[in-house]
């Protein structure tokens, strides 16, 4: 069948040469029908071929959500950076766009921000149309071969088709730099009391902030972190923004950052800080350690810039550093997670930051009958399917006792622990299929504390996709994203009730069907 499809695409596409653009988009849609690759995701945005690291640009403007993202075109490993580009108008399904920017003699296009400047504070816009203009990192790889430390630098771009082409400003970089070996990863909005733009970027072990009346000219205004949060890799991917937490009228500011190392389950991981900012400084009373996603698979994760609701919506890249390189897949490599809604609640004196999946989603779930689930005290219920690897897998329980594995006939499978006395959640994916191409993916259990989850009835929430599983706890209250690679799709479903004395209560307990999104 693939071999097939191929064939076909391959005299669509000759016969495409002869009848115009218009045939060539109709191609276009033909080839984003063809994701069949074995791992493709079916309804998480994955680039039509070669390599995609992190999440980039992300901003709503006239009924558009783009999505820009880091990508190579030469090859499915990381190479000199492009902004690939898509556009979603429900931030379900995707259209794929032509690159957005590519390198220069100013360096490669590290990751950055996009902002729609109704203000026209830049001055780019023309006869009233809106620009938008996209912030990011210049890197210099020949500066980096021979030994110097200035390699990365701030530049600017923008539009006023709302994406489609863009122009490089031509006073770049807008912010220079002569001393730090890392500086990157800009993220920009627009901060009302003080009416400048606010800059978050990242220098090594810290967040350095700017503020700007015109996107150009930036002054350096504060620092952030270089004895706070956790340090065990290079800091990364800033974002900052505010959030009214749940129920009150309370409003704090979030400061998220992603380390290449140091994660809490082994690489790459994403933490974030709650605390205040006065258009100046931002400060924060936390002294734990914050992790927006406990799985190994959620890195480079930002929020969108100009939402038309209050919700504050995030993407993040799924893989992680220790082996992104080297997944078994082969036209094309690396995936996103879906959109998440982020919402801040309080439990007693502590702020958690809960992620979970944006209600668009639902559209594509099949409807299913729930039912109730009851199992005795130490026995196992197995339930069969056709298909779990493109599947939603819910239910609501008030267990912390229990162990939930996804099989196949060949022996593979993948399990979710829930371990009242550690209050742990364990994810062991060491027998989940393929690993052998990375020592670090498949050697050991993966943990998250659960011990702020409460007493009452909560919900699990399981969204399983070709190679991947995202786990949500409490609707995102307690968070992991995961790879796997498995030799075959998982049939069956053991639920066993590790509980010596209780029974094991699933309510409203459903499987159903995640439909493509490229179909």
């Amino acid at each position: 069948m693939k071999k097939l499809a191929y064939i076909i695409l391959s005299v669509l596409l000759f016969l495409s040469c002869r009848k115009g653009k218009e045939n060539k988009e109709d191609i276009l849609n033909q080839i984003e029908a063809s994701y069949v690759e074995q791992y493709r995701p079916q309804f998480h945005f994955s680039p039509q071929e070669k390599w995609m690291n992190d999440p980039n640009g992300l901003v709503y403007n006239d009924g558009v959500y783009h999505l820009f993202y880091q990508y190579y075109p030469g090859a499915t490993v990381w190479g000199p950076m492009h902004w690939g580009h898509a556009t979603s108008r429900d931030l379900v399904k995707w259209e794929h766009k032509p690159i957005a920017l590519f390198p220069d003699k100013k360096g490669f296009i590290f990751s950055g921000s996009a902002v729609v400047d109704n203000k026209n504070t830049s001055g780019f816009g023309i006869d009233g149309k809106v620009p938008l203009v996209a912030i990011y990192t210049y890197f210099r790889l020949d500066i980096e071969k021979k030994g110097g430390v200035n390699t990365q630098t701030q530049g600017i771009a923008y539009s006023l088709d709302n994406g489609n082409t863009w122009t490089k400003y031509a006073g770049n970089p807008v912010i220079d730099n002569t001393a730090l070996k890392d500086f990157r990863d800009p993220k920009v909005f627009w901060h009302n009391e003080t009416e400048s733009w606010i800059m978050a970027l990242v220098a090594g072990n810290h967040a350095k902030f700017y503020r700007s009346k015109d996107l150009k000219a930036w002054e350096y205004i504060s620092e952030f972190g270089r004895n706070v949060g956790a340090h065990g890799g290079v800091w990364e991917c800033p974002d900052l923004f505010k959030l009214k937490v749940e129920g009150t009228e309370e409003e704090k500011w979030v400061l998220i950052i992603s380390i290449g190392s140091g994660g809490p389950n082994g690489g790459s991981g994403t933490q974030y800080f709650v605390g205040d900012f006065d258009g100046k400084t931002f400060t924060t009373n936390q002294t734990e350690f914050k992790w927006l996603d406990w799985g190994t698979d959620n890195y480079a994760g930002v929020t969108y810039n100009n939402v038309p609701s209050e919700d504050r919506i995030f993407i993040g890249w799924m893989s992680n550093w220790q082996y992104a390189l080297s997944t078994p897949t082969t036209t094309w490599r690396s995936a996103m997670t879906v959109p998440r809604k982020l919402r801040l609640k309080k439990y007693e004196d502590s702020y958690l930051l809960h992620n979970y999946p944006l209600e668009t989603l639902n559209t594509l779930i099949e409807k299913s009958i729930s039912e109730s689930i009851n199992i005795e005290p130490n026995q196992e219920k197995i339930l069969n399917f056709n298909n779990l690897n493109q599947a939603e897998i819910a239910f609501k329980t008030d267990s912390k006792d229990f162990n939930l594995k996804l099989a196949n006939k060949e022996g593979g499978f993948v399990s979710i622990k829930f371990d009242p006395i550690s209050k742990l959640v364990i994810i062991d994916r060491t027998s989940s299929g393929k690993k052998d191409f990375q020592p670090e993916f498949g050697n050991k259990l993966h943990y998250m504390s659960i011990d702020e989850l409460p007493n009452s009835i909560f919900e699990v929430r399981i969204l399983m996709d070709q190679s991947s599983m995202e786990l949500f706890i409490n609707e995102g209250q307690y968070v992991m994203t995961e790879q796997l690679f498995p030799n075959k799709n998982y049939t069956e479903m053991f639920i066993n009730n590790t509980n010596n004395s209780a029974i094991l209560s699933l309510k409203d307990f459903s499987v159903a069907k995640v439909s493509s999104i490229w179909e």
